[in-house]
């Protein structure tokens, strides 16, 4: 039992930095990006790549990191020509198309098997302290990067990307770029959900490309729109509610005696009824975003 809880633990403050990634597009800035797991996929391989290639662990994090913040303008960019919808659609593309690349490149992704053996980082302590350990960080960074999160977007910037979002007309007229801001809020982005997808490889030693499919980034939509798109406290709100029920669903399967099949379906289906709740009743989400009422 005490190493299940590490792991719902762990595993929901994983989810928890990349959704606070996304809520950085999304909430502030109004963004649809549903290839927002590419950032975290391309943080993961980064890790195994650079364990392949035999260099020093602690590079992983940072390499992926650059290598999220460099898609992430290339992602950005796609914008500069496309209207909103059909860059969102553009975003699933791109994030198709890295995960094809990683199925067929097996010399530098593993192919279909993936990067396996990938160390951790508190291998050299013993168990269960080293998980112990490594779910202390985990916490430690959701609460760094939430922190953070919330003065950006009670900051300046912040302000700009939510004006941004509800009259881009005006904020043209006030001098704003809006290319230069959407640019911003994608590589920031994509640095805190790349770095999130580095320390998921970290933890299950694995990089590969299920962490890359469509699915994983409506989770993610999923967290954000149940907890309340632009708010930190609402996005953790989402991860802990629906992270709640992926843990609760072992115990029921166990108590009802039913198969793996069905215990699938039935944590997509009551993930599925909250946010419907949710779309029907609070279309905010339970913690909605607080906005300044205009004097």
């Amino acid at each position: 039992m005490f190493d299940f809880i590490i792991s719902v633990v762990t595993i929901g403050g994983i989810y928890a930095i990349m959704t606070l990634g996304l809520n950085i597009q999304a909430g502030y800035s109004g963004l649809l990006n549903f290839g927002h797991i590419a950032f975290a996929g391309v943080g993961a391989y980064a890790v195994g790549i650079t364990h392949l290639q035999g260099w020093p662990i602690a590079l992983g994090l940072p390499i992926g990191v650059a290598a999220g913040v460099l898609l992430g303008w290339f992602v950005a960019r796609l914008g500069k020509r496309l209207a909103a919808d059909y860059w969102a659609i553009a975003t699933l593309a791109v994030a198709e198309i890295l995960r094809m690349i990683a199925v067929n490149e097996d010399w530098l992704t593993g192919g279909a098997n993936g990067i396996t053996m990938i160390p951790g980082l508190f291998e050299t302590l013993a168990r269960p302290w080293n998980a112990v350990a490594f779910m202390a960080l985990i916490v430690g960074v959701v609460l760094l990067v939430a922190f953070f999160s919330a003065r950006l977007g009670n900051g300046r910037f912040g302000r700009a990307l939510r004006l941004m979002r509800e009259q881009p007309a005006l904020a043209t007229c006030l001098g704003y770029n809006l290319q230069s801001l959407r640019t911003r809020a994608v590589m920031s982005s994509a640095a805190v959900t790349a770095l999130a997808g580095g320390l998921y490889a970290h933890y299950f030693n694995y990089a590969g490309t299920e962490f890359m499919l469509a699915a994983e980034t409506f989770v993610l939509w999923t967290m954000l729109m149940i907890g309340g798109i632009g708010r930190t406290a609402g996005v953790l709100l989402g991860v802990v509610l629906v992270q709640a029920v992926y843990a609760a669903v072992p115990f029921v399967k166990d108590m009802l005696n039913f198969s793996s099949d069905m215990a699938g379906a039935l944590r997509m289906g009551m993930i599925g009824l909250i946010l419907l709740v949710c779309l029907m009743w609070r279309r905010e989400g339970l913690l909605p975003e607080k906005l300044r009422e205009p004097a």
